[in-house]
């Protein structure tokens, strides 16, 4: 949400916003963080000692109200301390609403620039927030432990441990969802047939685009491994296609069964609760993977796409899409607010080395499609869903977890807008005993 680079060693001095004298040696928490960013502030803010700081007309603002506010802005590190206080209460947005506070992460991704002061300037800064500030306090219990505590769940990526991250992020409440999501129930990246076009028409549509991509026809046996709520199983059996489907969520198994059976659709799909390595059929014509491997891990990719092609049949056709980065050298953890509060040991990696892996244990890739627009779309629906369910939404799961989706989500629509991450389909196949591609037109055969 911010960005941290060196800067003059300088520091400008700081308005004081009170009309006070300053002490010799001590700063107001107003004057600290005008001095921390350059004295370039795009919001109005205020604190619990009476200072305040920015253009005092302003769109937006942020209210440091307590203390214990201060201890987490001051041990957080990145974006994890502002998200520490204001998912507990100590610091308050003004000018947007919680489900949707967009604008503001805007106005300080492009505004907002810290530096590092002199030396000096830093000691008077410690002695000002004071040294018992420093000390890391206990964080909101809506936090997930850090990766290093994680351990006693099992090693990253074992079957355990992935069965609590998904607990984590997506036993959340189905009703929440419901609000948030919209009748669809789909919890990945859209793909909008038109810039007018509704989240519902976006969410078919992208079913459809896989759909066709995997070139089903009914009668075919399709995998979803990841499935969520069954929204591309339910597509597939609507026509014709058996379709499995398996979840490590207990909360999207029942409601996806409750689905299928009440769409009448049972003698053709089935969704499991269990882990996707637990699958014992084989020869499916196609298998689709919709925002599951920023869960696998990077170190497991191989193994990832090796089982996956051992469930398809020689020609079957895989579908993988997944949020990615914008390049193939960056460290593939996510870490801070998405690591402790949305996705405890999410990686994302580039395209290009999802590629490599992929054709590294065999498979052919055929195409290769980025829908990052299209994510940034999706999240300012969701965004939009979640203001106009507010209260619905806090009385389900409690304000601070409400406004962590409404951080969550406002936030990563900023990255994709940017570039910062990017959403990736690349089709892929199990070569058969022809040589090429065999049965495949030469041509693409969907509908983009």
């Amino acid at each position: 949400m911010t960005t941290f680079k060196d800067r003059a060693t300088k520091s400008p001095s700081p308005a004081v916003a009170t009309g006070k004298a300053r002490t010799a040696g001590r700063y107001s928490l107003a004057e600290v963080l005008e001095i921390l960013a350059g004295g370039r502030l795009p919001l109005r803010f205020t604190a619990y000692d009476g200072s305040s700081a920015g253009p005092p007309d302003a769109s937006f603002g942020l209210d440091l109200k307590t203390p214990r506010g201060t201890s987490y802005l001051a041990t957080g590190r990145g974006d994890l301390g502002l998200a520490r206080a204001y998912i507990a209460g100590d610091l308050d947005i003004r000018g947007v609403h919680p489900g949707d506070p967009y604008e503001l992460l805007k106005a300080l991704a492009d505004s907002l620039v810290f530096i590092h002061p002199p030396v000096r300037t830093m000691v008077d800064i410690i002695r000002s927030i004071g040294v018992e500030h420093l000390r890391p306090i206990a964080p909101p219990p809506q936090e997930a432990q850090p990766r290093w505590r994680r351990i006693a769940g099992g090693l990253r990526h074992s079957k355990t441990r992935d069965a609590d991250a998904v607990h984590h992020h997506y036993d959340v409440s189905n009703t929440f969802y419901e609000l948030v999501l919209g009748p669809s129930m789909t919890y990945t990246c859209a793909c909008y047939p038109h810039g007018s076009a509704s989240l519902e028409e976006a969410q078919e549509n992208k079913y459809r685009l896989v759909f066709e991509k995997l070139r089903l026809t009914p009668g075919d046996r399709l995998l979803d491994v990841g499935c969520g709520w069954g929204g591309m199983v339910r597509y597939a059996a609507r026509r014709g296609v058996r379709a499995t489907g398996v979840t490590l969520s207990t909360e999207q198994a029942g409601w996806a069964r409750r689905a299928i059976s009440d769409e009448g659709l049972s003698d053709l799909a089935e969704v499991r609760y269990g882990d996707y390595r637990d699958v014992r059929e084989t020869g499916f014509d196609a298998v689709s993977s919709i925002g599951l491997l920023e869960h696998i891990g990077r170190r497991n990719y191989p193994s990832y796409f090796r089982f996956l092609q051992s469930r398809l049949r020689p020609g079957g056709l895989l579908l993988n899409h997944s949020i990615t980065r914008p390049e193939n050298h960056h460290l593939p953890e996510a870490r801070g607010f998405i690591d402790r509060y949305v996705f405890p040991d999410g990686e994302l990696t580039g395209s290009g080395r999802i590629i490599s892996d992929a054709q590294n244990i065999g498979l052919e890739v055929l195409h290769d499609e980025n829908l990052r627009p299209h994510y940034a779309m999706t999240l300012r629906d969701w965004c939009a869903n979640l203001v106009d369910h507010w209260d619905e939404a806090v009385a389900e799961v409690g304000l601070p977890t409400a406004k962590v989706w409404g951080l969550y989500m406002a936030g990563s629509r900023l990255g994709f807008e940017s570039n910062g991450i990017q959403l990736h389909q690349i089709l892929m196949t199990r070569p058969g005993n022809q040589s090429g591609v065999g049965e495949l037109p030469l041509r693409p055969w969907w509908t983009p």
